[in-house]
């Protein structure tokens, strides 16, 4: 094996997660099968005081300490269905809904699923120099079989730029059978070594990978941006989170990749930018080392151009950072499994039992006219919880809406209705939920993602003209566009400078790197320079510290 490629002989790691010198958060539920008590619904760490163990309680996934490999995340079994997911009976949220947006959409320009294995040869891995050392220190190797040494490695994919392409090679040989546009979703394994955190950095994690090639170079440019919009519309359109659209720097760009573009979050209360999805032109690199060559129009062997992109759990992690508070998570209504709990208020032992009955009977009522138009509906008519331990419970999973309806309601065919993102009350008619609930969830995910995108603009800087206003911007949790030379040993210079001691484990120290080069850009002055090192300035660019 080459000196860049040392193997992680994963046979001879130690599988266990090891047990933690530091307190475990707050009032685990170890059981899934077991109901939350009311003694651990709530978060005890405010997201301003602490923002990574603020994260870490309210993250939807834990680690477990039961024999699973170090910095991998448990999803319970019983609750990934149809891509819902739930951890320790607290949180629930469904991503089918942004899933399905971006599995139509891009089925709708032709793109076809498939799977390939998730084993790739070492041959195979390291015929693209720059990709392999790209992906070097996060390779897992499989170097054994049972009590044997396999004569080669087996790499376990980070990528699958490599498993698919000479296979491509056998499918594609004239170009009249292009494009061929393949995506999958799988797992991938990148073996990280520290500062692990539920779906933003993990050795295992979900995504989807899309791979195409195309005869002309045009046709390969205009796909990249195609898809990057569809990953600005899952962010922002499905999931409220405001994303800037760019082009990763020389140093930034995937490994062996012509360019990259990207789309990228920031989240104000760490001070850090978050690469939201990728998009790739890989150029003619990997299709000449895989030969993936066809029979042009003028009988002409030709080398295809290639497109990657790909979207991961991360997106999760993005939106439970972006909108989550002190009280829990706070979902939006487009990704939300339960988008409207009903809760039933004013019950005693006193009431009637007739009111009681028509209390839930109403309650019936409205969550089949509300399921009847397609809004997911919960009815908590549990006896054995008090209303005030069901607001609660509702308010950590981040549930968008709660109606609450009591005897007075009752009356006056209304029902109260509270709105998790803003906690406003409203009197709302039963008669017209049916038209009201729709807009109010539409409202929601606007105000949810105006909101984020305020905080976001408050921490963007741009600097000019002095490079003594950059460290201290970053210092105060923001990031900064500046005049930019593009110079990758300017870039690497820009890391070294900002470079500060970490404020703990999950936030390490690190400088601050490229995030991307805007494709909406500033007006640039004549003659402006590079505000890190005084060449000429070639663009905008924005920097900050990153996950």
């Amino acid at each position: 094996m080459s000196a860049t490629t040392k193997p992680i002989d994963i046979s001879k790691l130690d599988l266990n997660e090891k047990k933690s010198k530091k307190p475990s958060s707050p009032n685990p539920n170890p059981n899934p099968h077991q109901p939350t008590t009311a003694s651990n619904l709530g978060i005890d760490v405010k997201k301003a005081d602490d923002f990574s163990a603020w994260y870490t309680q309210v993250s939807p996934i834990k680690s477990r300490n039961d024999g699973l490999l170090r910095y991998f995340w448990l999803l319970y079994p019983q609750t990934v269905e149809l891509l819902h997911l739930e951890a320790h009976s607290r949180f629930k949220l469904s991503i089918a809904q942004s899933l399905d947006f971006f599995g139509k959409e891009i089925e709708k320009i032709g793109v076809q699923d498939a799977y390939f294995p998730m084993l790739v040869t070492q041959g195979a891995l390291e015929k693209e120099k720059d990709h392999v050392e790209g992906f070097s220190p996060e390779v897992a190797w499989v170097t054994r079989s049972g009590q044997s040494e396999l004569q080669e490695p087996i790499a376990i994919r980070p990528t699958s730029e490599t498993i698919m392409y000479p296979t491509f090679a056998k499918w594609v040989k004239s170009h009249r059978e292009l494009p061929l546009k393949i995506n999958q979703w799988c797992n991938v394994i990148r073996w990280e070594f520290k500062h692990p955190q539920p779906f933003l950095r993990t050795r295992e994690f979900l995504w989807q990978e899309g791979h195409t090639v195309f005869y002309t170079k045009k046709e390969a440019d205009h796909e990249v941006l195609q898809i990057l919009e569809l990953y600005r519309r899952v962010y922002e359109d499905v999931l409220a989170v405001p994303v800037i659209k760019g082009r990763k720097s020389e140093s930034e760009k995937f490994p062996g990749g012509l360019y990259t573009t990207t789309v990228e979050a920031f989240i104000p209360e760490s001070g850090r930018g978050i690469q939201g999805a990728t998009s790739h032109c890989l150029g003619q690199n990997f299709a000449k080392m895989f030969k993936i060559e066809v029979e042009g129009e003028r009988g002409e062997k030709s080398l295809v151009w290639q497109n990657s992109w790909g979207i991961t759990t991360r997106s999760i992690g993005v939106m439970v950072m972006t909108h989550g508070d002190d009280k829990g998570l706070v979902l939006p209504p487009k990704v939300a499994a339960v988008q409207v709990v009903i809760v039933p208020c004013g019950i005693t032992s006193k009431l009637e039992p007739s009111i009681v009955a028509a209390i839930e009977e109403k309650i019936s009522q409205i969550s089949t006219t509300l399921q009847a138009i397609g809004i997911r509906v919960n009815t908590d008519l549990r006896d054995n919880y008090t209303p005030g331990w069901k607001f609660n419970h509702w308010e950590v999973k981040g549930v968008p809406i709660r109606f609450e309806l009591g005897p007075k309601d009752l009356q006056k065919n209304e029902v109260r209705v509270v709105t998790r993102h803003d906690d406003q009350k409203k009197q709302y008619s039963i008669a017209t939920l049916s038209e009201s609930i729709p807009v109010l969830l539409e409202k929601i995910h606007d105000d949810m993602l105006a909101a984020a995108r305020a905080r976001h603009e408050e921490h963007l800087e741009v600097i000019d003209q002095s490079w003594d206003l950059v460290l201290p911007a970053l210092d105060a949790k923001k990031f900064v566009m500046i005049p930019w030379c593009e110079r990758p040993a300017c870039e690497k210079d820009i890391k070294e400078r900002t470079c500060r001691a970490g404020t703990d484990e999950k936030a390490p120290a690190m400088g601050a790197k490229s995030l991307c080069i805007p494709f909406e850009q500033p007006s640039m002055a004549p003659g402006a320079k590079c505000v890190a090192c005084g060449h000429p300035a070639v663009s905008y660019t924005l920097f900050g510290r990153s996950y």
